[in-house]
């Protein structure tokens, strides 16, 4: 099996290719420190499986995701992070990666590759107890009431997506001063305090209705 990783901290790919190459069953040919290098070696190598880092310095491990399942939809890509973020979590889910687990859940790893090199998706217990809560619907919700108009709902969408307020505004040819406008009337109408929040929102009322 061979993994290609991709970390930003140079101690940690080489402690993950040291603890990886001991199980005598994978290779690791190349590691990298961020999403750029993410995309390059998985185009070089075309690894069984990518295991990434989320938070890198210039391109994150979601949008290497992104990109690389756009033209690779069958790749097979593993999240390893320390954050248990939910807007992290909802987006490895939309984007289609195939497994989220904490760096401190080391032990896990290795049955981790194992299975996604099987065809399974593998998401850490933490992460499986707060899947039901994003992706249920509940049903019957009523925009009407929160005076939700077609502009703010596009704008909620585009959020779900991980677009920052410069991207939203260059799609819907709007100012960042209006799109951050639209989005504190659209937290107030909510009763949401920020961005993690209304991306849970829009999973959990608008996606699956």
């Amino acid at each position: 099996m061979d993994i290609v990783i991709i970390d930003d901290d140079k101690f940690v790919t080489g402690a993950l290719k040291a603890i990886l190459e001991a199980s005598g069953t994978i290779t690791v040919p190349a590691t990298g420190t961020d999403g750029s290098d993410a995309v390059k070696l998985y185009e070089e190598y075309m690894p069984d499986i990518l295991l990434t880092d989320i938070q890198m310095n210039v391109i994150s491990g979601l949008e290497a995701t992104k990109t690389i399942l756009e033209k690779h939809p069958d790749a097979k890509i593993l999240l390893l992070t320390t954050f248990l973020d939910d807007e992290y979590i909802i987006q490895a889910l939309k984007l289609g990666a195939k497994g989220y687990l904490l760096k401190q859940d080391y032990e896990s790893l290795l049955p981790a590759l194992e299975a996604v090199y099987s065809g399974q998706s593998v998401f850490g217990t933490e992460i499986i107890s707060k899947i039901p809560g994003f992706l249920n619907p509940v049903p019957k919700f009523n925009y009407n009431e929160y005076d939700i108009n077609e502009r703010e709902t596009k704008i909620i969408a585009l959020v779900a997506d991980g677009l920052s307020n410069k991207e939203i505004a260059a799609g819907l040819f709007l100012s960042e001063g209006t799109v951050r406008n639209y989005l504190s009337t659209i937290l107030e109408k909510l009763g949401l305090h920020n961005r993690t929040q209304l991306a849970i929102f829009y999973y959990k009322y608008i996606h699956n209705r």
